[in-house]
């Protein structure tokens, strides 16, 4: 599964890079949009260096099948937000709205993974979302919401894809240093 998940924790890591990353202007925004790609395709580097060939895997039929449940209906919800927050003339709920939905998704997938760890980018994005709503609430500028909801979730996200990665390549050299002292 895009290497037990890295690729889409760095991409959709990415997407709110970008997002946070438009509250700025001239030249530091593409600045900070190359450095967002940088960071977003060297996990992606790491994960296809330090993780298993196994590593994600085709799912057995019953987790597919749960995924898929769980992701469907974040993806209902996130679209009823955005329809709702339009035609409400408030869009500028809708990053932070969908950072709630997106944190809560995270915590059946642990279950449906059993990876209880992923429970840390739940809740770092639902506190992401809940940020960004406190600065609309406190008449903050646009800007300032999509830069708090979008970076804090970025790295949240990378955060927990260097977290797997880290994981693995630290497996491995445990697999490495105990090879070697039962050689020697």
């Amino acid at each position: 599964m895009f290497k037990s998940g890295v690729g889409f924790l760095a991409l959709f890591g990415l997407g709110w890079w970008l997002l946070g990353s438009s509250a700025f202007a001239g030249v530091v925004r593409p600045v900070l949009v190359v450095v967002g790609c940088v960071v977003a395709v060297g996990l992606m580097f790491a994960a296809r260096r330090f993780l298993p060939a196994s590593a994600g895997g085709p799912f057995p039929a019953g987790r597919r099948r749960r995924f898929n449940q769980i992701n469907g209906l974040q993806w209902l919800l996130i679209v009823a937000v955005a329809l709702v927050c339009g035609q409400a003339g408030t869009p500028v709920l809708i990053p932070p709205l969908v950072a709630v939905i997106v944190g809560l998704h995270f915590l059946p997938l642990a279950v449906v993974f059993g990876q209880p760890r992923l429970r840390v980018p739940a809740a770092l994005l639902v506190a992401s979302g809940a940020a960004g709503t406190i600065v609309w609430l406190a008449d903050g500028p646009d800007e300032t919401v999509r830069l708090v909801v979008g970076l804090a979730s970025a790295l949240s996200l990378w955060a927990m894809a260097a977290w797997t990665v880290a994981g693995a390549a630290s497996a491995a050299e445990r697999g490495v240093e105990k090879a070697e002292s039962d050689g020697a």
